[in-house]
């Protein structure tokens, strides 16, 4: 497809034309898009929820959006938590990398999981597959998926809400896509943020559980000393 043809494709008519195509697929498949999304990463949640507040307007939308975002997420934490222990998850369980990061989620719970998932550009498949094999409460993890989703869902909704005004008003096109890139740079930081948080975290309980390891070991060998001793004066 050449640009002149995108260009001459891409007009108002038929932008509304493709919303009408999608609102006459019923709210099942607005529901069921972002669903499929937490199972197939690939897929773009940005272009569904966009499309569920153009097709069914903001509110219902976002509900349709989230819905489906939330349920899809718990669904694969479940899968994971469920059959995690499976030789198909066995060589994921026990990378370095990946059970650093599960230890470190089970100690700080929902906090820094409602962060993520608060922006757009999180790698949630990632969050999900990790919280579901980390030991965190299913209670805290469900919170955290579905606060975190509202806001996410709710910024992207509003941003996007009337795709075809997008169109037709630049101004208001460089606004939304610079708002976009300021949600993009303030995700990666407070991604980059927690992974050095983690990162310290994970280095300090180490030390620690190395200064205990020899403190056990000096006061083994001072004992033994002591007992020796003991036993030469008898």
């Amino acid at each position: 497809m050449t640009l002149e043809t995108l260009e001459a494709w891409f007009t108002l008519e038929n932008l509304r034309e493709l919303i009408a195509e999608y609102r006459a697929f019923g709210p099942l498949l607005g529901f069921l898009l972002p669903v499929f999304e937490a199972f197939l990463p690939f897929l773009p949640l940005v272009a569904f929820v966009v499309a569920n507040a153009n097709a069914y307007g903001v509110l219902f939308g976002i509900l349709l959006s989230w819905a489906g975002a939330s349920v899809g997420a718990l669904m694969v934490f479940w899968l994971i938590r469920r059959f995690g222990h499976l030789r198909l998850f066995y060589f994921l369980s026990n990378q370095k990398q990946v059970r650093k990061l599960t230890t470190w989620v089970e100690r700080h719970g929902f906090g820094p999981l409602f962060l993520l998932l608060c922006f757009p550009f999180t790698p949630s498949a990632i969050v999900n597959v990790v919280a579901g094999l980390s030991r965190i409460s299913v209670i805290q993890y469900m919170l955290a998926v579905v606060t975190g989703k509202l806001v996410m869902i709710s910024t992207i909704s509003f941003i996007g809400a009337d795709i075809v005004s997008l169109i037709r008003e630049p101004v208001k096109t460089a606004i939304v896509l610079g708002v976009i890139v300021v949600l993009w740079i303030v995700g990666k930081r407070v991604e980059k943020m927690i992974n050095k948080k983690m990162e310290r975290d994970i280095l300090m309980h180490e030390r620690h559980r190395k200064s205990a390891g020899n403190e056990r070991l000096e006061n083994r060998w001072n004992r033994g000393k002591k007992k020796a001793s003991n036993g030469s004066k008898h």
